[in-house]
């Protein structure tokens, strides 16, 4: 049985800042440790309910934030900045089960710390077919195109909220409870550890009727841009409409081409501002 695990860190039980877990960040050391726990977690509860085969792909800031040694279940590790697929690099229709670790809250949520996605500097908010769309709403664009269930998420109850609109029944272990976008109130580490180790083995346990994402096709992602200079530079690349002068779509019955679509307004939108 194969696992994949997409690890962000934002959602880490502690982490309320960027100091923490941006690479040169003066806490970024501790708490990538605090990340690989919950990862382990994950991991090491998927393993006592069968699974036996995990990739993990490292999906925060550079993706290159996780000792390799230092993962449970021989997992093999996919790392580095660049990635065709991003946050979902690395999955295929191989795959029994997804795992979303440390996610976040969108953009557009209210108060979910540390919340943003994908580039928060030109996106303001994305939805999937009208409904507001954070990271792991995007992302289950690739678990509906491979057919691969979501089945567990870690991260605030905002994230959890978000992501159960996109894959109805997944195990969630929330970790942290947001009070604002900088702040707050956390299980202490070995709890959030234990929470996480038992929702994976449930999420693993209760695999042979997990839902499939609900995503309906075609499917419209739609994009509310922070200035016109990203919206305008996004409608340049075939497949994205401008709908306004901080509003653009991307439809399609293939899912994967729609969220390959919006990767490539990812990249371009970065190479603006780096």
């Amino acid at each position: 049985m194969k696992v994949y695990i997409s690890s962000d860190m934002e959602g880490t039980a502690g982490v309320v800042d960027w100091d923490q877990c941006v690479i040169g960040g003066s806490q970024y050391p501790y708490y990538t440790e605090l990340l690989t726990g919950e990862i382990n977690a994950a991991i090491e509860g998927a393993m006592q309910a069968g699974a036996t085969e995990f990739l993990v792909n490292d999906a925060h800031s550079k993706m290159a934030n996780l000792k390799p040694d230092a993962l449970a279940g021989r997992a093999g590790y996919l790392s580095g900045r660049y990635k065709p697929m991003y946050m979902m690099q690395g999955l295929d229709a191989s795959f029994d089960a997804i795992f979303l670790v440390s996610y976040h809250g969108s953009m557009g949520s209210r108060g979910s710390v540390l919340s943003h996605t994908y580039f928060p500097t030109a996106f303001a908010e994305v939805t999937v077919n009208g409904v507001v769309a954070g990271e792991a709403g995007i992302n289950a664009l690739v678990a509906a195109a491979y057919q691969v269930p979501i089945v567990l998420v870690t991260g605030d109850a905002t994230t959890a909220e978000e992501t159960e609109r996109f894959c109805p029944g997944i195990r969630a272990a929330v970790v942290k409870r947001s009070v604002s976008r900088f702040s707050a109130e956390a299980l202490h580490p070995a709890a959030a550890r234990d929470l996480i180790r038992d929702q994976a083995r449930s999420a693993i346990e209760g695999l042979p009727a997990a839902a499939q994402t609900a995503v309906s096709l075609p499917a419209t992602l739609g994009i509310s841009f922070r200035s016109s200079d990203y919206c305008e530079l996004a409608a340049r690349i075939a497949g994205v409409e401008r709908t306004g002068d901080l509003s653009a779509t991307i439809t399609g019955e293939d899912p994967l081409w729609i969220y390959q679509t919006f990767i490539t307004v990812v990249l371009l939108c970065r190479g603006l501002v780096e």
